[in-house]
């Protein structure tokens, strides 16, 4: 598999590891957004998070509530962030959670300011979604 993480987890590419467990391993971003922007990973590959059994999920998102605390002192602010999917600007199709710090000064904004606009959505839309993620 020609999977820039798995490689890592192998050996074949060096990091430099933050943390790890069993199932998940925390090292730093080699091409970081902020000094000290960390990646978390599950050892087994996977494209998604839904893809991961539920002991794996468990194991890396208490890896990523070990770790943040660690990055978050670096600035007193950390990003956590997922992209799960292509569509959600996934580049690299094995599950990964980024842990970045913040500073007010750093130009990157809130969450609503990754978006061209807010989405318009009607009550009968809202009830809808509603319903589908309920049932």
């Amino acid at each position: 598999m020609d999977c820039i993480f798995c490689k890592i987890i192998s050996g074949e590419i060096k990091t430099k590891i933050i943390k790890e467990t069993l199932r998940s391993i925390a090292f730093l971003d080699a091409f970081p957004l902020a000094k000290g922007h960390t990646l978390v990973i599950p050892k087994n590959h996977h494209a998604k998070i839904q893809d991961m059994p539920k002991e794996e999920n468990s194991d890396l998102f208490s890896l990523v509530h070990d770790v943040i605390p660690k990055v978050d002192s670096l600035t007193g602010a950390t990003l956590v962030a997922v992209h799960n999917g292509e569509e959600a600007g996934q580049e690299i199709p094995h599950v990964h959670v980024h842990i970045v710090p913040r500073e007010s000064s750093d130009s990157a904004g809130a969450i609503h300011s990754m978006f061209d606009s807010t989405c318009k959505v009607t009550d009968s839309e809202f009830d809808e979604i509603y319903k589908k993620l309920v049932g």
